[in-house]
């Protein structure tokens, strides 16, 4: 038994003898499948990481605040790093399901960008990717990461997509839509893992959920269309197309500094660099020869 479930099983929450199992799928989180005599849950266990700007405390508070807006199961328990909530009866999407329903994950996302500020609480949190490549070039300076050398390009690229960026109001952002962060259970869709959730523009959740389900460009024009109840202007179209390619470049370099700091068991984050920084160069292609521009 390995000291995390050791540490689910002395939780006090639980009702008579539970039984555990594994979830796979986090990349910087423990998950675990617990049914007791009440029924199933999910038991998640992870810590503060400054370096990827996640507090765990923001993270619950946000968590509880999705369950009672009614995008998240409902949290039971927590303490100190773990959290319990309640086991859904829905499928993990994949991208294919995604693609399969952009109109109903659009109405997810919008609905979710504008009522969830009426429950969030505390301090406001800003998710600007931006700032986060900016500070994870410095987190990859410091920490004399194997791509020091690349960094110039990575923020001079980031410089030129943040200027192709149309103002759009502040909304509360998910703000890491996976795929596997959507849920479907059947007739609703739900949200979860929020470590990143936080105020931020509408286009970021629109260009992370086109560019990580692989969208074409007739599906992201749907999934903005769906989104904004009406056709997008070339510069709607343009800004989400540079988002997508600044996602791609902020996923990678999670995952470069990850590698200096995180060593969750069974990712290789040198290959999920790799994976992103390809997906990067096409999103790139794409872009730049749809706009003209180097940038």
């Amino acid at each position: 038994m390995t000291s995390s479930e050791q540490r689910i099983r002395a939780l006090p929450c639980w009702n008579g003898a539970i039984q555990i199992a594994p979830l796979t799928g986090g990349l910087s989180n423990e998950n675990f499948l617990v049914a007791d005599a009440n029924g199933r849950h999910v038991a998640r266990i992870g810590r503060d990481y400054a370096f990827h700007h996640v507090f765990r405390g923001r993270e619950l508070m946000t968590a509880r605040a999705a369950a009672e807006a009614g995008f998240a199961p409902d949290v039971e328990y927590a303490d100190a790093g773990v959290v319990v909530v309640r086991y859904l009866e829905a499928r993990t999407c994949d991208a294919a399901d995604i693609r399969a329903n952009i109109e109903r994950v659009a109405r997810l996302i919008h609905a979710f960008h504008h009522e969830m500020p009426n429950h969030v609480s505390g301090a406001g949190f800003m998710f600007w990717v931006f700032h986060v490549i900016r500070d994870y070039a410095r987190t990859l300076q410091a920490g004399g990461s194997r791509m020091t050398n690349e960094l110039p390009r990575y923020l001079a690229l980031a410089e030129g997509l943040e200027r192709a960026q149309t103002p759009m109001p502040i909304v509360f952002g998910h703000n890491d839509l996976l795929p596997a962060n959507f849920l479907d259970g059947g007739g609703k869709l739900w949200l979860i893992d929020f470590e990143y959730a936080g105020f931020n523009t509408a286009m970021f959740d629109l260009a992370g959920v086109a560019s990580n389900a692989g969208m074409s460009q007739d599906e992201c024009e749907a999934l903005l269309t769906a989104y904004l109840g009406a056709a997008p202007d070339d510069a709607i179209r343009r800004s989400h197309a540079a988002m997508q390619c600044a996602s791609l470049l902020r996923e990678a370099m999670w995952s470069m500094v990850s590698e200096l700091n995180l060593d969750a068991p069974g990712v290789d984050y040198v290959a999920y660099t790799t994976e992103n920084l390809a997906r990067l160069d096409a999103a790139l292609e794409r872009y730049r020869t749809r706009y003209g521009t180097k940038d």
